[in-house]
């Protein structure tokens, strides 16, 4: 059990520290501002947004002492083993990731649930697509190194592969739902850890969405023996993510619980579809199967 102790002080580490980190982070930022006008938007982000940041940055600083605690200290470990079917992974993963939500966006809009944005010029669009694909490429990586390859990973030592894929999906849902929060009156050393609890906002269906995705992007792992595929399924999804409240705008009288917002997964719409793609990934005969033994 000596993954999920690991994995617990982990977490606990993450967010406590992550917390206690960020009104030094926000203090920082408004004496970098007071210096130079270079950093006054940086300063500008509401306090919120530096609690998601430096959450985000410890949680990366703690990733290695926790693979290394747990003997996982090579790259193959947590699923980059590099391989002759690599790069095919990758884009057939891009293209299911991109198509089920491109499916979910056409659906919306056809059927009256969103509509075009027309007020954009060409090289707006062509701003925000490159915008898009490049935090697709960074968020994939980082998140799949993080939920499956670190965590998901350690779970399989300490569990049968269907529980440690249903509690990692379970684990990536709910780490989705850190919000917005009114930022308090004065900050303060603790204002961190007072304010985390407000942000933390799960919302129906949205996570129950996230979880099957979480779910498809394990069973990818587990079945392929690396993270190449799951890294495109995931960078074609945040594709979607980042450019569909960009590309549409709300129709009038249209209901988001049903369609979904500009944030696309958080209507009942998108569920069927996620269902769809993980069937699949689960019927889909990988090359991984055969060469890295990874389907027990």
């Amino acid at each position: 059990m000596r993954p999920v102790r690991s994995l617990l002080v982990y977490f606990v580490l993450v967010f406590v520290g992550g917390a206690l980190l960020a009104p030094w982070l926000y203090w920082f930022a408004l004496d970098l501002a007071a210096h130079s006008p270079l950093f006054e938007r940086l300063a500008s982000n509401p306090f919120p947004r530096f609690i998601g940041r430096s959450l985000l940055g410890v949680s990366l600083l703690g990733l290695w002492p926790l693979l290394r605690s747990c003997r996982m200290s090579h790259w193959r470990d947590v699923g980059l083993k590099v391989g002759g079917r690599s790069l095919a992974d990758v884009a057939f993963g891009f293209l299911l990731g991109f198509g089920s939500l491109a499916c979910v966006a056409l659906l919306a809009v056809s059927l009256g649930g969103r509509s075009f944005n027309t007020a954009h010029s060409s090289a707006q669009i062509i701003e925000h697509v490159l915008s898009a694909a490049l935090v697709a490429i960074i968020v994939s990586i980082l998140e799949e190194l993080v939920f499956r390859g670190a965590l998901f990973g350690l779970l399989r030592k300490a569990l049968s592969w269907p529980g440690a894929l249903v509690l990692s999906s379970a684990v990536y849902a709910l780490a989705h739902f850190l919000q917005k929060a009114d930022p308090p009156l004065h900050i303060d050393w603790s204002s961190g850890l007072a304010l985390l609890p407000k942000m933390f906002q799960p919302a129906v269906p949205a996570v129950f969405t996230l979880f099957v995705a979480g779910a498809i992007l394990a069973l990818a792992y587990q079945r392929t023996g690396t993270l190449f595929f799951s890294m495109g399924l995931h960078s074609g999804w945040i594709f979607w993510l980042k450019f569909y409240g960009f590309l549409t705008v709300t129709t009038p009288g249209a209901n988001p619980s049903v369609w979904g917002t500009g944030t696309l997964i958080d209507g009942w719409l998108a569920l069927p579809i996620l269902g769809g793609v993980l069937w699949i990934v689960s019927r889909t005969r990988f090359a991984g199967e055969r060469a890295g033994g990874q389907t027990t």
